[in-house]
C-alpha cells in the first residue's frame, strides 16, 4: 500500500519541531511495509525532494519566497486576515494537490492520510481514497464564517473522518453533523524518552506555544498566589509565541519576574531535562485538541493540573493518577496545584498514569490503528 501523508507541517530535518510527531508515525507506517511519502508545503522557497529519517518528503512550491511563511509557524490563521495571505492560501491548496497526486501516480492502492482539514483535507485530491485526521487547531478554525461549509466539503461522505480526542470528535459532530465514532478517535503517536521519574524540586512548568489559546496568564497568576505560600517556587515557561512579551509584563506586575524563568523554544532533549526535576505541570489551555506535552509531563512522573474546559486534555486526565481538573480560575488553580504539591504520591501515580498514556501512544500502535483505517478508505 502507498500511503501519502499531505500536511502544512512536518519536520524539515531531524529534531524539527512543526508537525514533529508525525514522523515517528510515517515511520511506524513504512516499517509496517507500507511505501509512506510526504508531501508538505516549501519553506521560504526552500522546496523540492529530500528524505527525513528515511521517510522520501516533497515541499511543493507555492508562491514568491518571501510569501511562503505560513507553514511550519504556527501562522495559518494569519493568512485568512490579508489579501495577500488569501492568494497565497489558494497557491498552496493548488500545488499540494498537485504534490498529492504525483506522489500517488503509478500505484493502485494509494491512500492519502490529510492532516488537518485545512488545508491538507481541502488539497486532498477527491478521486483519491482519503483519510483526514482533525488535530485540534483546524476544529478551532470551525469558528470563522464559511469555515463549516468548507469543511464539509473537506470532509466528504466518502472519506474517513478520524480525531485525535472526544473533544474534536465531539466539536466536528456538533459543527458539522459528522459523527465520528470511538473506533475512529485515537491520539497521534509520542516517543517518550527513558529516563527515572521526576525527584522533584524544579517547581513549576509550562511547555506550549505562548498564544492566547494556550492561557499561560493564568499560570502566571496562579504561581503568584503559590509564591505567597512558597517562597522561592520557580515557574519555568517553555516555548515562544506572541503572547510572550505580555507575559512577561503580567510577571513583573506581580512581582514574580524573579521566580519565573523563560527558556524559549529548546529541543526536545532539553524539555525532558526540564520535566526531569519538575514537581509539577501547569496546562491551562482552553479547547485543547489533545496535548502531547501533559503526556510527557506524565512520563517524567510529574503530576498535571488542567483546566475543566481544556478540550482534549480532559481526556489524558481521566487516567488516574494523572492530575487534577480546576476551574479556569487562577486561585482554583493555585488551590488544585497546592493539594498536588503536599501528596507525597503524586509524582509516583502520575509515573503511572504516564506509562500508560506511553502504551497507548507507542508510534507502532497507532500505526496499527491508522492502517485499518486506510484499509477502510480503500473499500469506500
Amino acid at each position: 500500500m502507498r500511503v501519502v501523508f499531505l500536511t502544512h507541517n512536518y519536520p524539515r530535518e531531524t529534531g524539527d519541531l512543526p508537525g514533529a510527531f508525525l514522523a515517528p508515525l510515517a515511520q511506524a507506517i513504512q516499517r509496517r511495509g507500507h511505501d509512506v511519502r510526504v508531501v508538505a508545503p516549501s519553506d521560504r522557497g526552500r522546496g523540492g525532494v529530500d528524505t527525513v529519517d528515511g521517510v522520501p518528503v516533497t515541499r511543493v512550491r507555492y508562491a514568491g519566497a518571501d510569501r511562503e511563511r505560513y507553514a511550519y509557524t504556527g501562522r495559518m490563521q494569519e493568512a485568512i486576515a490579508s489579501p495577500a495571505g488569501w492568494v497565497a492560501l489558494a497557491g498552496l491548496l493548488r500545488s499540494l494537490r498537485r504534490g498529492a497526486r504525483a506522489a500517488a501516480a503509478g500505484a493502485s492502492d494509494t491512500v492519502v492520510h490529510a492532516h488537518w482539514w485545512f488545508p491538507a483535507g481541502v488539497a486532498a485530491p477527491p478521486e483519491l481514497p482519503a483519510v483526514v485526521t482533525l488535530h485540534g487547531t483546524d476544529a478551532r478554525l470551525l469558528d470563522r464564517p464559511l469555515a463549516p461549509t468548507l469543511a464539509r466539503r473537506a470532509l466528504g461522505r466518502r472519506r474517513i473522518v478520524t480525531a485525535v480526542s472526544r473533544h474534536v470528535a465531539g466539536r466536528i459532530g456538533r459543527t458539522l453533523g459528522r459523527e465520528i465514532g470511538a473506533d475512529h478517535i485515537t491520539p497521534m503517536p509520542l516517543v517518550v524518552p527513558g529516563g527515572s521519574p521526576s525527584t522533584g524540586g524544579g517547581g513549576i512548568v509550562f511547555v506550549g506555544r505562548l498564544t492566547g489559546q494556550k492561557r499561560v496568564d493564568l499560570a502566571v497568576r496562579a504561581h503568584a498566589r503559590l509564591l505567597a505560600r512558597r517562597p522561592g517556587l520557580r515557574l519555568t515557561i517553555v516555548g515562544d509565541g506572541p503572547a510572550r512579551p505580555a507575559l512577561e509584563r503580567l510577571a513583573r506586575d506581580l512581582g514574580t519576574e524573579g521566580s519565573v524563568r523563560w527558556t524559549g523554544q529548546i529541543p526536545p532533549a532539553a524539555v525532558a531535562a526540564t520535566l526531569g526535576n519538575a514537581d509539577l505541570f501547569l496546562f491551562p489551555a482552553a479547547h485543547e485538541g489533545l496535548g502531547l506535552a501533559p503526556v510527557e509531563a506524565l512520563a517524567a512522573g510529574v503530576p498535571v493540573v488542567a483546566c475543566r474546559d481544556g478540550g482534549g486534555v480532559l481526556d489524558i486526565l481521566e487516567e488516574p493518577g494523572a492530575g487534577v481538573v480546576a476551574e479556569p480560575d487562577a486561585d482554583r488553580i493555585a488551590t488544585a496545584a497546592e493539594g498536588l504539591l503536599h501528596d507525597p504520591s503524586a509524582r509516583a501515580a502520575a509515573a503511572a498514569a504516564g506509562r500508560r498514556w506511553a502504551d497507548r501512544l507507542a508510534p507502532d500502535r497507532v500505526a496499527e490503528r491508522c492502517e485499518t483505517w486506510y484499509r477502510e478508505a480503500l473499500r469506500v
